[in-house]
């Protein structure tokens, strides 16, 4: 599959909004609180992106740059092998990913 626009997956979009609309705590705090507005060091974040087939928590195109925050779901086998799967993804694409627990 062919992507353009920074590897933007139209096909996720409605996915995308379902999780934004459904965050975690976690994601809501470090959205509202950090990234949201260009709090970051005046970098632009978008949250819960499209990218491929995965959707990043948080982006930021300027710096390639990820942010994934893991809840509960992420100590089981087989997310942590979606998890690495994807990080390679990004990483492939140049796009650094940091991941933290959501506690």
């Amino acid at each position: 599959m062919q992507y353009s626009n920074n590897n933007y997956n139209k096909n996720l979009k409605n996915f995308a909004r379902a999780n934004r609309k459904n965050g975690t705590k976690a994601e809501v705090r470090l959205w509202c609180e950090l990234l949201r507005n260009r709090q970051m060091l005046g970098f632009p974040f978008l949250r819960q992106r499209p990218i491929g087939n995965f959707i990043a928590d948080f982006y930021c195109k300027e710096l390639k740059f990820v942010i994934e925050t893991d809840g509960l779901s992420h100590q089981f086998e087989e997310v942590i092998k979606k998890d690495k799967e994807k990080d390679a993804y990004f990483l492939s694409l140049g796009i650094s990913v940091l991941r933290f627990n959501d506690d």
